[in-house]
């Protein structure tokens, strides 16, 4: 298993608001979850499913040094879609070439870590599915589920979440029971304490008197301790007196109870909570409520542009609705203080913030009441083509500036690429409403515009399913032939990605054919350089350079700085292919200053990575290492942990024919590092090769053939090209102990290679293997991981120990070496481990007295 570096890791959110009560409940999960590995919270919407699970999960934490992770699947509709967000959730980036269920599982099979799954009830069965493919691959992975309904898996511990505790009362309450003598003021009871603090937060003042506390008591009474109701009731405090609340909740429950005795009563209740808090908005809000309920999440700008009515201002006289709606017109410059009315009410919560942008939702069971208003008030598909015009229009200009040439800057290119990461889930639904209602030509347009999105964050199979079904849909439809070309073009780039390289020529070809038809140069340079790198592959290099050569025809002269830079960029890899490093060079040089020309750091990034191995080949240290810091610094910006682990790796790779063996394992682990914990297996059978030859020329060749046989056999069973190295594929086979060392990394997990690339770096080697072939190696994989570190600190200890004492942290050192802060906290803790310090002033202190020396 991985060593790990770093402390347990969360993307739970922040609490917005303090947690009341459940202590028993809590209790019992932390228990539950230490003797069952799936544990299923169920109960009606309202009862705090979510919340007690978030903070279970939290309080879990400290348990599962690989993270508590939370994923949440209201808005999912197939099992594509809870493998991609659970893998979004843990850092799995896809491959290419496999299922992302299959790297999924294999990337965290040896992790101990917790997954929270939220919401799931609308998709159970396939969540069910998943969970138990899951549970038997990943023997130390554990589930916690909130649904409406158990799983039903093998193995899972159902939690029937109840109602918190309300106050007794002497005497059989019906309705609401106000005023009675003998009814306890309830202070000490979940219920009572979740409204007074609910209460208090939206009017500070609000001290109840012990007549007053008997009303919250009777309150809480009615409303059967759900704490969706309880903090809907006390958001009225701020309008309403206790008795007014009292009694239109009594009113209005005893109407619910009379015509709808069917449903169960908890479900009653809920339900007619919600009425009562629906019942007393202002008609404004309540036609924003339904509104609202299109966003999967929203900020104040896409509300203000979908929700309000176009041409309508506070001084228009004319309060009719648009053209097929109920109620009246709601102004641009009043959502603000509707939209800022409704979370005062509880009915919309503030999520947090994006960017500097504030992030709204509603909760689940809110949404689907307001979702119901909005189907029967008949502005449903309005509101949803709304939405879906201004999420096309979102995802067009990203493609745009994707490709823009001059006039845009990075972090304008960036901070449209933001907005589509905050708006991904309503992107999600616009597509599906367009699929749902027959819109192909939607569809497409969708398809062709977040290509370049679903490339960048490695989501090809999503991008390749949406594509395909509206590429197959097409051919039973009228649609435009240009955008059918567009599409495959794009297509086809997806399926060089998942390296399906007959079906990226064969959509490639099509979609080339069409597009060169209807005049779309920009599509025709797409494809030109798409087939390109397919013609690489099949080793067809005079066609991949003729290809190129038109591309740069068509483009050049700053009519297409982007794709002629792409063009050139594959030229040299084109070159260096055939051995022309000088030729691969000037290329690369010339794609690099039309890039950095446009202001591209992505694109400037996978350059440099490319001049970086040009340089390395050349023997030009200097100039490799200054390429690949240079891309790992824009990479980190960006956040592809591909690339980022090819910049880290071929530090590494410099640094090592440096003869700087220290630097060299850091980098080199952490490129490795990086490629396991995202799933990319080529990344790791890389990262065991990159190591092996470190290994190799440290004199310590029985770990070398382990790495390997462990990279080569990683290589065989996914497909992969075998390593130019010949060493690397096969045993010395003059030597038997090289043989039978190759066979055992052979025979290795990848869990226990990467366990023991990354655990020799860190044990003291022996001298006497210089030069020569013995077994002392052996004990790296054998011996157990308690020997004692030597007591003098490594080159890269003294560096990071030099940089503690400049008073720098843990991230300032990771941005100035250009490593993780997870590699600094190792380095850290084996200074205080070796020095036998608890502090960093000590270390600090010790350095200091050190340079003095």
């Amino acid at each position: 298993m991985a060593v790990h570096t770093t402390p347990a890791r969360t993307n739970l959110p922040l609490e917005q608001s303090s947690f009341v009560g459940r202590e028993r409940d809590l209790s019992d999960l932390l228990q539950l979850l230490r003797t069952s590995r799936v544990v299923t919270l169920c109960g009606v919407g309202g009862i705090g499913k979510t919340r007690l699970a978030l903070r279970v999960a939290a309080q879990a934490a400290s348990s599962y040094p690989d993270g508590v992770w939370l994923t949440e699947l209201a808005d999912a509709s197939a099992r594509e879609h809870i493998v991609s967000r659970i893998a979004a959730s843990v850092g799995v980036a896809e491959e290419g070439s496999r299922p992302l269920d299959e790297t999924l599982t294999d990337t965290i099979r040896p992790r101990r870590l917790l997954l929270v799954l939220d919401n799931s009830e609308h998709v159970i069965g396939a969540v069910a599915s998943l969970v138990t493919d899951l549970l038997s691959s990943c023997p130390d992975v554990s589930v916690l589920i909130t649904s409406r309904e158990p799983a039903r898996i093998s193995g899972e511990a159902v939690w029937r979440v109840p109602p918190l505790a309300i106050p007794l009362s002497d005497s059989t309450v019906s309705g609401c029971t106000l005023g009675s003598d003998s009814a306890p003021d309830g202070t000490d009871s979940e219920a009572v304490r979740l409204f007074l603090d609910r209460a208090r937060a939206v009017s500070q003042d609000f001290t109840p008197t012990p007549e007053q506390l008997r009303i919250v008591a009777g309150i809480c009474r009615v409303l059967d301790g759900i704490p969706l109701g309880i903090e809907l009731a006390a958001a009225r405090v701020r309008v309403l007196s206790l008795t007014q609340i009292a009694e239109r909740l009594d009113d209005r429950f005893r109407l619910l109870r009379a015509t709808d005795r069917n449903a169960p009563e908890r479900q009653q209740t809920l339900r007619a909570v919600i009425d009562w808090s629906h019942t007393l908005l202002p008609e404004a809000e309540q036609v924003l409520l339904r509104r609202l309920s299109v966003f999967a999440g929203w900020d104040l700008e896409l509300a203000e542009l979908v929700c309000a009515d176009p041409e309508y201002t506070v001084d228009a006289a004319d309060s009719a609705g648009p053209a097929g709606s109920r109620g009246p017109r709601i102004a641009k410059e009043d959502i603000l203080d509707l939209l800022s009315s409704l979370v005062d009410r509880s009915l919309v919560v503030l999520s947090g913030e994006h960017h500097g942008r504030a992030r709204y939702r509603m909760l689940d069971t809110i949404r689907a009441y307001a979702a119901d208003l909005l189907r029967n008030s008949g502005e449903e598909p309005l509101f949803r083509d709304r939405v879906r015009a201004h999420m096309l229009a979102l995802a067009e200009q990203v493609a745009h500036n994707t490709v823009l040439g001059t006039g845009i800057t990075w972090p304008e290119r960036f901070q449209i690429w933001h907005r589509v990461v905050a708006e991904y889930d309503n992107l999600r639904a616009a597509i599906t409403w367009s699929y749902e209602q027959g819109d192909i030509s939607h569809g497409l347009r969708f398809c062709v515009a977040l290509r370049p999105y679903w490339m960048a964050t490695g989501q090809f199979a999503e991008g390749a399913l949406w594509t395909d079904r509206f590429l197959e849909a097409a051919t039973a439809a009228a649609v435009d032939p240009w955008l059918v070309g567009q599409a495959m073009v794009r297509r086809a780039e997806l399926a060089f990605d998942q390296q399906d390289h007959s079906l990226a020529e064969r959509l490639g070809e099509e979609g080339l054919h069409r597009c060169r038809a209807a005049g779309d140069t920009q599509s025709v340079a797409l494809a030109l350089n798409i087939l390109a790198m397919v013609d690489m592959r099949a080793h067809a290099h005079i066609r991949a350079h003729e290809r190129l050569q038109e591309v740069i025809r068509l483009t050049g002269g700053g009519r297409d700085p982007w794709n002629e830079g792409i063009a050139h960029g594959t030229e040299g890899a084109l070159a260096a292919q055939l051995g022309d490093l000088a030729t691969a060079k000037d290329y690369f040089e010339t794609a690099l200053r039309i890039l950095r020309g446009i202001d591209h750091r992505w694109g400037v990034g996978r350059t440099l990575i490319g001049q970086g191995m040009v340089a390395e080949a050349e023997g030009d240290l200097g100039a490799a290492d200054r390429s690949f810091r240079e891309a790992l610094e824009l990479q980190r910006s960006i956040g592809a942990p591909p690339e980022l682990a090819r910049c880290l790796a071929g530090i590494g790779r410099v640094a090592a024919r440096r003869g700087d063996t220290h630097q060299a394992h850091d980098y080199l682990s952490e490129s490795l590092r990086l490629s396991y914990s995202t799933g990319q297996r080529m990344g790791v059978a890389r990262g065991l090769s990159a190591l092996a030859e470190l290994a190799h020329q440290q004199g310590r060749h029985g770990v070398a053939h382990r790495l390997a046989g462990a990279g080569a056999a990683i290589r065989e069973r996914s497909g992969l090209p075998r390593s130019r190295r010949i060493w690397l594929n096969e045993a010395d086979t003059r030597d038997p102990r090289a043989h039978r060392h190759w066979a055992d990394g052979r025979s290795m997990s990848i869990d226990d290679a990467v366990a023991l690339a990354l655990r020799f770096g860190r044990e003291p080697g022996s001298p006497s293997d210089a030069g020569t072939y013995t077994d002392t190696d052996q004990s790296v994989t054998e011996e157990a991981s308690t020997g004692a570190e030597p007591q003098l600190l490594t080159a890269r200890e003294l560096e990071i120990a030099a940089l503690i004492a400049e008073g720098l942290s843990n991230r300032g050192i990771a941005e100035r070496l250009f490593i993780s802060p997870a590699t600094v906290a190792r380095h850290v803790a084996n200074i205080h481990t070796k020095l036998d310090f608890h502090s960093r002033t000590q270390i600090a202190t010790w350095i200091t007295h050190q340079h003095r020396d």
